[in-house]
């Protein structure tokens, strides 16, 4: 009579055999003593077995640490990379644009035209030009590239524009007009595509000079009779109105130095208009 009693949930599980036994665990199931057993060395838990760190642990925890440090590395190369590519030539065009609104200005009108340019140049001495100031447009058509050019071959000269050896030449004059420039994808990056006859113009106030390459070769750093005004010959006296552009060998280095060296061919007034190899 009455309801079954239902035997009490997991008691299969809860209950211990007579005497204090502990139950056999079942097939597949694991048994983890949650109490801490007493050893030789005291009381220890479960969990100190579980967690304790091997070899092996230690091995992989090393290797995750020193990939995400290489790749850390690597993110950061290339970012590197990238700018040194794209990200800095952004920057020199942008101050190149400047350069060249200082130089429009320093130029300014071209004055009374009933004087010719020669008369005007010679009619007053030229006054040291100021380190890092713009002077002279630069422009390769082989390359389908231009620049304008300042005073000056400190590093903070170079760094946005290519610079003027200071001792060296103006464009048009004998001598040797020596440019630097360093070697990156904004400048001179390039220039070992350059080969004989190739034309290379220098612009002044008021004349176009127009050059074509007589030379493209590699010398050790401390090869400085290139610039000399007599290119490789420091005490000849010069008869001839030369180029050179010098920048660093090979890309990415600096232990050499390409040299390109130019003669001039001719010169044109501006007033005449841009010249046949610049496309006027």
């Amino acid at each position: 009579m009455g309801a079954v009693p239902q035997p009490p949930r997991d008691a299969d599980a809860t209950t211990e055999p007579a005497g204090g036994e502990p139950a056999q665990p079942r097939r597949g199931e694991r048994v983890v003593k949650l109490r801490p057993e007493q050893s030789g060395d005291g009381y220890k838990s479960v969990y100190s077995e579980m967690t304790r760190p091997t070899f092996r642990s230690r091995f992989r925890t090393g290797v995750r640490a020193a990939g995400e440090v290489l790749i850390t590395f690597g993110i950061v190369v290339l970012l590197f990379a990238g700018y040194e590519i794209w990200g800095k030539s952004v920057i020199v065009n942008a101050h190149q644009n400047d350069l060249s609104q200082q130089l429009a200005e320093a130029w300014g009108p071209t004055g009374d035209p009933t004087v010719t340019p020669s008369a005007a140049s010679s009619s007053a001495p030229a006054s040291p030009t100021v380190q890092g100031t713009p002077i002279a447009g630069l422009y390769i058509p082989q390359l389908d590239k231009n620049w304008i050019v300042v005073e000056g071959v400190t590093q903070k000269d170079l760094r946005y524009a290519p610079g003027h050896y200071p001792t060296s030449a103006l464009p048009g004059q004998p001598g040797n007009f020596s440019i630097a420039g360093h070697r990156n994808r904004a400048t001179f990056w390039r220039l070992d595509e350059l080969k004989d006859g190739d034309v290379i113009v220098a612009e002044d106030r008021d004349n176009w000079h127009i050059y074509r390459v007589t030379r493209n070769h590699i010398v050790k750093p401390s090869e400085v009779s290139v610039v000399a005004p007599v290119p490789g010959d420091p005490g000849a006296e010069p008869t001839d109105a030369m180029l050179t552009l010098t920048t660093c060998h090979p890309k990415f280095d600096n232990y050499e130095r390409l040299i390109i060296h130019a003669k001039l061919d001719r010169t044109q007034a501006k007033s005449v208009g841009r010249p046949a190899e610049l496309g006027g």
